[in-house]
């Protein structure tokens, strides 16, 4: 369907249009903001292709699903007539840019006996109604961000809604009610002194700037709930895996609460026990927001589909892990994030990459349960005399790992440190990775990070750097963990041609599968 834009303001009357700098120059956009009154011409004007006859960019005006947003958004009006339509470029966390349709307005808010009206922004994705919309509040100069469960810094709003967002069942006025609902329970603004305002214009300004990603901004907030909160886990999962995670750190009595978060349809056998003999300090739930504010959050969720490929049952889990991680990463800005998912470098490499976190604060168990059992053979079973030097395994999981001895002194022959290994090795191998035993070392790398052991582990980490690695890969390497996550890397002063060798043939094959994956 045509339209002519010049004939359709005449019929409306009252559509004002201006123009970006360089007006006039080619590739000079047109921004339509409508009066009251004609919101829902206007809405229909833009998303069925007005923009690309005023001389848009087709990325610009590239709604796919036309006629199912338009009936949408009348619905928005029936329930929301004072919204205001436009369309604006949205910045993406990449960079990237794209002019969509948006709109602004107000929601009544009732609390503690009065009602406030929240200013909010809903921007309308290309893709509506099968991804949800990116919503955000808009405060005033004299209006403070109260971080919290459900809006970051830079006022971008998580909902469990936006979350599960499905069509043709999640609907923007089913959106909005839910915002309501939670502003409710937690006020989202507050109101400035006259003295912070001046403050606040620049934080507005900076926050017009940023569309998503963490900032650097705290909230006195933030810092009172984590006085409150003290040792909190959050385990991400609910199969064989994320029980026995759960079990094993309730066991050692690190967290004061433990959030298990069940992300399956109905309830499996494991999740229906602990939920029947209710363990102490545990919760499990299934709202993201559940986990907020947690010090480790651990990844344990793998994908149980039936393809046909090693590259289609990673791309699987990639994909379910895109639907996740940002949103735990925004709850908990400042945890460490633990992944036990498989396979496990490669799953790491993905959480980085989603999170946006430091390099430190993202770990993969990676080798640890095998480093821990050599060492007890060696020492317990072996009873061998190593001098006091420790052995870890390292580099990638399963047959192409290598061992490592630590020390700086030859107190052993290199040849005995090989034999040693090696009969090691050989009764290693027959030791398979239970969910139990796994739990088990889960919960041993928990009790080192929230307790701030500076206890050293081999886990996958960011291996760019090590052993003459160019690449952005994850390997095992022994470091030294605490709060903050990767405290240090050991590294060897003796020359390892083997250990390196291993290694870099163990990063390129990663780094291979990692450039066929659609992150």
């Amino acid at each position: 369907m045509e339209f002519d834009c010049e004939g359709l303001r005449r019929l409306l009357g009252k559509v004002r249009t201006t123009r970006r700098a360089g007006s006039g120059a080619p590739g000079s956009r047109e921004r339509f903001e409508p009066w009251p009154g004609c919101l829902l011409a206007v809405v229909h004007c833009l998303v069925m292709g007005l923009g690309a006859q005023a001389g848009w960019t087709e990325a610009g005006c590239g709604y796919k699903f036309r006629d199912l947003t338009v009936e949408e958004l009348k619905n928005v009006n029936m329930f929301f007539p004072h919204f205001r339509y436009s369309m604006d470029t949205y910045v993406f966390k990449d960079s990237s840019q794209k002019d969509l349709l948006n709109f602004t307005g107000t929601v009544p808010v009732m609390y503690q006996g009065n009602t406030y009206n929240i200013p909010i922004r809903l921007w309308i994705l290309d893709s509506h109604p099968f991804a949800p919309p990116i919503c955000f509040l808009k405060p005033t100069a004299n209006m403070g961000i109260s971080v919290g469960k459900h809006v970051d810094a830079q006022g971008r709003i998580y909902l469990p809604y936006l979350q599960n967002w499905t069509h043709p069942k999640s609907v923007i006025v089913g959106l909005i009610k839910e915002m309501i609902a939670k502003f409710q329970e937690e006020l989202p603004l507050y109101s400035l002194s006259s003295s912070d305002e001046a403050r606040q214009v620049d934080l507005l300004a900076y926050i017009a700037k940023i569309t998503e990603g963490v900032s650097d901004i705290n909230s006195k907030n933030w810092a009172n709930h984590e006085n409150k909160t003290v040792n909190k886990i959050t385990v991400v999962g609910g199969g064989e895996l994320g029980v026995a995670c759960t079990l094993a750190i309730s066991a050692k009595g690190i967290a004061d609460r433990l959030v298990l978060l069940d992300l399956s349809e109905g309830t499996k056998e494991g999740m229906m026990d602990l939920d029947i003999f209710n363990l102490p300090n545990v919760e499990i739930s299934k709202d993201l927001s559940a986990s907020a504010h947690s010090k480790v959050i651990i990844f344990t969720v793998n994908s149980l589909g039936s393809s046909q490929s090693y590259l289609d049952v990673v791309q699987r889990n990639v994909d379910m892990f895109r639907a996740f991680v940002p949103a735990l990463g925004h709850y908990s800005q400042y945890s460490v994030l633990l992944v036990a998912s498989q396979p496990v470098e490669i799953m790491t490499y993905v959480t980085w990459k989603l999170s946006a976190f430091p390099a430190n604060r993202v770990i993969g168990i990676g080798c640890n349960l095998d480093s821990q059992r050599l060492q007890y053979i060696i020492t317990n079973v072996l009873k061998a005399e190593t001098s006091g030097k420790e052995v870890w395994v390292i580099g990638e999981q399963g047959e192409d790992k290598v061992t490592k001895w630590g020390g700086q002194e030859e107190t052993m022959s290199h040849n005995s440190q090989v034999q040693l290994s090696n009969r090691a090795m050989e009764l290693l191998r027959v030791k398979g990775q239970r969910s139990w035993s796994v739990g088990l070392s889960v919960a041993d790398l928990v009790d080192s990070l929230v307790n701030n052991k500076k206890k050293v582990h081999s886990v996958s980490i960011l291996a760019k750097g090590y052993y003459d690695i160019k690449s952005e890969v994850f390997l095992s390497l022994p470091c030294i963990l605490g709060t903050s996550g990767v405290l240090e890397v050991i590294k060897s002063t003796m020359k390892e041609d083997r250990v390196t060798e291993k290694l870099q043939s163990s990063a390129s094959s990663i780094y291979d599968l990692q450039q066929q994956l659609k992150l």
